[in-house]
């Protein structure tokens, strides 16, 4: 479903992008060395693991993993279960599941400490990448151009090869450019609370962010329109 240029979906599709951003930087550097909002870095990860090298151990990429297909399966189900309703109301629905299950995350993760890690990790790990996995697919499924909220090789890659410089016409460079920026300035607020604060914080605020940003989407006239 392309989003009209009146559709507040790219706004929040920005915010989300920030809350992509504090969950990296929670799974990064208050996990250890496993990504839960993309997972090229956790194949890579786990073929270092298969091989042998020290410092990495395949349980967090493999739970990471599946957990990340299994957020996509049930939000691809979602999504079906919801063509042909109003917009706001699956938006809605997702946004109440990513936020429930970051909350679930923040109160798991309190008092952890990746220096002294126990079974809370892999716990942790799954809940933030079924999370992930779910906003992925939801994310795929409303098709909004150069804003994919947790990866950011192919906007890069547009911005360089569809820039005057190599000819081309710069098609959406603000919405890129403000992608990109979100998931940095995600990444130094994540940062500073998980140094600052542990884990708890972040998660808490990554959920809230999700959810106060989806209200205000679903209260947009455009969110009134039947899901295609």
């Amino acid at each position: 479903m392309p989003a009209p240029k009146s559709s507040p979906l790219p706004w929040l599709l920005l915010l989300l992008s920030v809350t992509t951003g504090l969950v990296d930087a929670i799974s990064v550097l208050g996990l250890g060395k496993v990504f839960t909002a993309n997972m090229t870095g956790n194949i890579v990860f786990l073929g270092f693991a298969v091989a042998g090298a020290p410092g990495f151990e395949p349980a967090p990429y493999l739970v990471a993993i599946a957990a990340f297909l299994a957020g996509a399966l049930i939000a691809g189900r979602t999504g079906k279960a919801h063509a042909g309703r109003p917009l706001r109301r699956w938006l809605m629905v997702a946004a109440l599941i990513e936020a429930a299950l970051l909350w679930i995350a923040a109160c798991v993760a309190i008092g952890f400490d990746i220096a002294t890690p126990d079974g809370r990790l892999l716990a942790i790990v799954a809940l933030t990448a079924v999370t992930m996995g779910f906003r992925n697919a939801t994310i795929r499924q409303l098709k909004v151009p150069d804003l994919t909220t947790t990866v950011l090789t192919m906007t890069l890659t547009g911005l360089a090869a569809d820039s005057s410089m190599a000819g081309g016409a710069n098609p959406n460079w603000q919405r890129r450019i403000g992608g990109v920026v979100a998931i940095f300035a995600g990444a130094v607020l994540g940062a500073v609370l998980v140094m600052r604060a542990g884990l708890s914080v972040p998660l808490a605020l990554a959920g809230a962010l999700v959810l106060a940003g989806t209200i205000a989407c679903a209260r947009h006239p455009a969110a009134a329109e039947p899901l295609a």
